[in-house]
C-alpha cells in the first residue's frame, strides 16, 4: 500500500491506496478540494461538515449525470448497432439478388447466343440449299433451251 499526503480546507491527510494508484487519488482529491473550495466561497462558511456534505451530493449528483448520460449512450450505441446490422444485412440481400440476376442474365445470354448460332447455321444452310435450287432450276431451263 502506498501513503498519499494531501492537503483539504487548510489540513493535512495521509491516505493509503494501493500502488500505483497514487497519482489518480492526488487527481481526485484536487477536484474534491476545488468543488470544496468553490462552495465555501459561494455559500459562505456553513461549517466544514455541511461543507463536506454538500460537497458530497453535488458530486453524486455529477456522477448520476454522468452515469445516466453513459446508459444514454449505450442504449444509442446498441440502437445504432442494430440498425447497422440490419442495413449490414439488406445490403447482404440486395448483393445476393443481384448476382442472382446477373447469374440468369448470363444464362440468358448464352442461350440466346447458341440460338443466334444454330439459326446463322440454319439460315446458311437455307441459303445453300436455295442458291442449289436455283443453280438447278437455271440448268434445267438453259437445258429445255437447248433441247
Amino acid at each position: 500500500m502506498a501513503n498519499v499526503s494531501i492537503k483539504f480546507n487548510g489540513k493535512e491527510f495521509l491516505l493509503s491506496c494501493d500502488d500505483g494508484q497514487e497519482e489518480h487519488l492526488e487527481e481526485l482529491l484536487i477536484q474534491i478540494n476545488q468543488k470544496f473550495n468553490k462552495l465555501k466561497n459561494d455559500l459562505g462558511n456553513l461549517g466544514e461538515n455541511k461543507l463536506l456534505l454538500i460537497t458530497a451530493v453535488k458530486v453524486m449528483d455529477e456522477y448520476y449525470d454522468t452515469a445516466k448520460k453513459v446508459e444514454q449512450k449505450k442504449a444509442e450505441l446498441k440502437d445504432l448497432s442494430n440498425k447497422f446490422r440490419e442495413l449490414k444485412s439488406l445490403v447482404y440481400d440486395f448483393r445476393d439478388k443481384k448476382e442472382q440476376e446477373i447469374k440468369e442474365l448470363n444464362n440468358n445470354y448464352q442461350k440466346m447466343k447458341n440460338e443466334i448460332e444454330i439459326n446463322q447455321k440454319n439460315y446458311e444452310k437455307i441459303i445453300d440449299e436455295t442458291a442449289d435450287e436455283i443453280s438447278n432450276f437455271v440448268e434445267r431451263i438453259n437445258l429445255e433451251k437447248l433441247s
